[in-house]
């Protein structure tokens, strides 16, 4: 069955917020895999974009400004800080038309065309955070599925960009589906 682009982004949204539940409160200045950020920058940057998006699904015209670093968007404790972005972004796609145009960082598209990266983001960067702070994440199936249908339509040189996905790295031996696909965006699943 394929899944919807709303769908992968709900789902994204639980399987981010149950890692972050899980993060010791020790580990929020570990480094992660995304060179120079922290777990918090982790959160504040998917914080961040979902703030964002939920803000477009509204039908307000946000400005998309990263914030540098971006865990300095996170006020307070990341995990109460991330739970309370969670409620508005799920209501926001309660009835929305897919199908609606609207303006984005990438131009204008459809608001499904719209929530497919972001809903893969939710995914990967969940890995990020768990590796930060040494927790065991796998990336579901369907998640994996659904990012590789929605990251074909994309050119080569805007996924290997240096804010999106490294270079493709091999997958070691005997690697799980959720390894070959973090190696696939330039992750090291095991180092």
């Amino acid at each position: 069955m394929t899944i919807k682009p709303d769908a992968a982004y709900l789902s994204g949204l639980d399987f981010f917020g149950d890692v972050v539940a899980r993060v010791p409160p020790g580990a929020w200045e570990q480094p992660s895999p995304c060179r120079g950020w922290t777990a918090r920058d982790v959160v504040g940057h998917v914080g961040g974009a979902v703030r964002f998006g939920t803000g477009l699904l509204g039908g307000s015209a946000p400005e998309w400004r990263p914030a540098d670093p971006p865990g300095s968007d996170v006020d307070g404790d990341p995990a109460r800080w991330w739970e309370a972005l969670v409620p508005p972004a799920r209501a926001a796609l309660e009835g929305v038309d897919l199908t609606a145009v609207v303006e984005s960082p990438l131009g204008r598209r459809t608001i499904g065309e719209g929530l497919g990266f972001p809903a893969v983001d939710l995914f990967v960067h969940g890995w990020d955070l768990g590796r930060a702070a040494g927790l065991a994440v796998e990336i579901p199936a369907e998640a994996i599925d659904f990012a590789r249908r929605m990251l074909a339509g994309f050119p080569d040189e805007q996924i290997r960009a240096p804010s999106v996905f490294g270079a493709e790295v091999d997958a070691p031996p005997g690697a799980t589906a959720s390894e070959t696909f973090l190696a696939w965006t330039g992750r090291d699943p095991r180092g």
